[in-house]
């Protein structure tokens, strides 16, 4: 994690902005808070911060057209909240560039989860902070064929191809919420999110030294 990183808020909601400083701060963030999606991005391009977590049911411009607006400039992490359980309300906000979906209310440690992250390719066991990690049949496919391209882009076409044996457009949306699953059964990290996801062309797992998720290490064993 790098030296001082800044969380910027964004939430209607005086009391759900005390309580996401109130996890950050002592995690090592510097926190900036704004009401509205306007004073967000405001601050977002005033300050420049390491990651953003912003509400959907923002008054008067709402998240979504908050996020489509910040996209225009910036690839900064953005980790979405949202009353709205639903796959297709995940998958919306997936679509609209969002790093990752959180629903409220959400516990301390689904927002940060952090240790070392260990796949074993060979057993196929996968532990965090020495915990095991359960993945389902698809998102344990999923993973693998991301870990053993790590650190490159992997093609949503070859993913869909190697997870339901057909690469078919009407399966993009399985993909992304499967891809949100895995997110948060290994993530999110401070800052930075382990499953990159590259414009338009696919996924990539993270791997090299430069690019450690800000929480622990990733390592691969066989």
């Amino acid at each position: 994690m790098k030296p001082d990183p800044t969380a910027l808020v964004i939430d209607k909601d005086k009391a759900i902005r005390r309580l996401l400083r109130s996890v950050l701060e002592p995690e090592g963030y510097r926190v900036i808070e704004a009401q509205k999606g306007g004073s967000g991005l405001q601050k977002a391009a005033e300050r420049r911060p390491d990651v953003i977590i912003l509400e959907i049911a923002l008054p008067e411009e709402g998240g979504l057209s908050v996020l489509q607006a910040l996209r225009e400039w910036s690839a900064t992490p953005v980790l979405v909240l949202s009353e709205q359980a639903g796959d297709a309300a995940k998958v919306t906000a997936l679509d609209a560039s969002a790093s990752d979906y959180l629903v409220k209310p959400f516990s301390n440690a689904e927002l940060l989860i952090e240790g070392d992250l260990v796949a074993n390719l060979s057993t196929h066991e996968i532990s965090l902070s020495g915990r095991p990690v359960r993945l389902t049949r698809r998102e344990e496919a999923l993973f693998y064929v991301l870990a053993k391209y790590a650190g490159k882009v992997v093609t949503y076409s070859h993913l869909l191809r190697s997870v339901w044996g057909v690469s078919s457009e009407r399966r993009i949306h399985d993909l992304q919420v499967l891809i949100a699953q895995l997110r948060k059964k290994l993530g999110p990290y401070e800052g930075e999110l382990l499953i990159q996801t590259e414009g338009h062309l696919g996924y990539r797992l993270l791997l090299s030294e430069h690019e450690k998720p800000a929480f622990g290490t990733v390592s691969f064993l066989t």
